[in-house]
């Protein structure tokens, strides 16, 4: 009742399992048919495999995701959390089988939503536009999410960003913070950019 999506599946009058309405469709679910334990078991997989695609596939749709932020997200989901019911008392949640993950995983590849390329120019794009960022710290972000270094180089090869304007940025935001130019030198060699590029950039300030 809560989600339209969403059917819930009674076995003699008593609730086991819910399924999304494709997955009635797909699996030919109807009312008096007869199922052995090993068949509603497989079923019960299936709804758990629907549950666990929607939430993820909400996940990628929040942003673009890294291959690698999507299989820390599945595994994550394999992980037993705990929770309490309505007595207070605090139990264990089993976590979703590793190869139930995996095959969410392949859909979604399947489906187009795992795509590092994509992720990476997202990324590049968007990440500090206003605020400005060094192509260094581009890159740095994108290796410690497990995009190679081959569709980094790519991404920023094609992009339009420059250290140069990405310093101006920077710096009209810092500036006032940093008084003294040594300090301010000090801060911006720590977000990535070049020496000769901060040299000459402080240098105008003056």
């Amino acid at each position: 009742m809560k989600n339209p999506g969403r059917v819930n599946v009674s076995i003699d009058g008593k609730y086991r399992f819910s399924l999304d309405i494709f997955q009635v469709v797909e699996l030919g679910i109807a009312v008096g048919k007869e199922y052995t334990e090993q068949q509603l078991l497989e079923i019960e997989n299936e709804s758990q495999f629907g549950k666990l695609y929607a939430r993820s596939l909400e996940y990628c749709l929040m942003r673009p995701h890294s291959a690698r932020e999507i299989r820390d997200y599945l595994w994550r989901k394999t992980r037993a959390t705990k929770y309490k019911t309505r007595d207070g008392t605090i139990k264990d949640r089993p976590g979703v089988s590793q190869e139930l993950a995996e095959r969410v995983y392949l859909r979604l590849e399947e489906k187009g939503y795992v795509d590092d390329r994509r992720f990476a120019s997202f990324w590049v794009e968007h990440r500090n536009q206003i605020k400005g960022a060094s192509l260094r710290k581009l890159t740095s972000e994108l290796r410690a999410k497990g995009v190679s270094s081959l569709i980094i180089d790519e991404t920023l090869q094609s992009s339009e960003r420059t250290d140069q304007d990405e310093l101006a940025k920077v710096i009209t935001k810092k500036a006032s913070r940093y008084p003294d130019r040594q300090k301010l030198t000090q801060y911006l060699l720590r977000q990535g950019f070049r020496y000769d590029d901060v040299k000459e950039a402080v240098s105008r300030l003056d």
